[in-house]
């Protein structure tokens, strides 16, 4: 016999709706200072309903920026950190999944040493080694460049820990087949691990793509030429510091154009995503 359990599903569906209420207040309140006038921002209370200033405001944002950051735009803001973020992504995809491959299913000197040398470096904070970086990136003329955005933060432990356990989840037997087919190390890799990885490819692409599009602490220090600031960076920038008017109806219209593309990400691989964390059998 089935209990029935209605005034539990009512809760449940109540106190989820409350959460997501809780979590969506910020997000709105900042659309609706975004579409406002400075007047209408600075004047207790809030409004809560859209303001009149929607298409204005973004359009300053994105064409002329503001005055503290010698008006760059925030479209330009935006692509520096969609490249940095796509290229950090792609770039530690690639190395990991080699890494890994190379580690599993070729044997060599030292194999597990190399495997353990990678993953001891989990426990070095970013602080720690973020000088050293910094001085070597500087040293081969990375500095206000793209690649010295994206290639110092390349390499990934935890993806190249990842694919070798998932690499030991494939069954020997296609490997032996892949091997009688006449299939070689790189037909076999191209062939059959990288389909069968591409729910993990996905879920580490919008994790890695987050965390690129976050950074603050390299990009901050890595360039000094306002062309080159990334959109989070600007964001912090665009706050006046003293007694100087912040223009915050840009600054809130900023702060939505920045969450676009992570949502938009998570969004398009949704299902790959929760499928490469959930699934465990290929």
């Amino acid at each position: 016999m089935v209990e029935r359990r209605g005034w539990l599903t009512v809760f449940s569906h109540v106190s989820l709706l409350l959460c997501i209420a809780v979590l969506a207040l910020p997000i709105y309140v900042t659309f609706v200072a975004s579409t406002t006038t400075m007047e209408e921002i600075v004047s207790p209370p809030l409004p809560l309903i859209p303001g009149g200033q929607l298409f204005e405001n973004y359009r300053e944002a994105l064409n002329r920026g503001v005055t503290q950051l010698a008006s760059v735009p925030v479209a330009l803001m935006m692509w520096n950190s969609l490249v940095m973020a796509l290229s950090i992504a792609v770039g530690k995809i690639a190395i990991s999944i080699l890494s890994a491959y190379a580690i599993v299913y070729f044997r060599f000197p030292f194999r597990m040493l190399c495997f353990w040398t990678i993953f001891v470096t989990l426990m070095l904070p970013v602080e720690v080694r973020i000088l050293p970086t910094f001085e070597v990136a500087a040293d081969l003329g990375l500095l206000n460049n793209y690649a010295g955005l994206s290639v110092p933060l390349i390499a990934s432990a935890t993806a190249t820990f990842l694919f070798r356990q998932f690499f030991l989840t494939v069954p020997d037997e296609l490997v032996e087949a892949a091997r009688t087919d006449g299939a070689g190390p790189l037909r076999f890799f191209w062939d059959i691990l990288l389909p069968l990885s591409r729910t993990n490819i996905a879920a580490l692409f919008v994790i890695l793509f987050i965390f690129g599009w976050n950074q603050y602490l390299w990009p901050l220090l890595i360039t000094t030429d306002a062309e080159m600031t990334t959109i989070v960076i600007g964001i912090n920038q665009m706050i006046a510091p003293g007694e100087d008017e912040t223009n915050w109806p840009v600054v809130m219209a900023t702060t939505m154009l920045a969450m676009l593309p992570p949502i938009l990400v998570v969004v398009s691989m949704q299902r790959l995503f929760v499928k490469g964390l959930v699934e465990t059998e290929k």
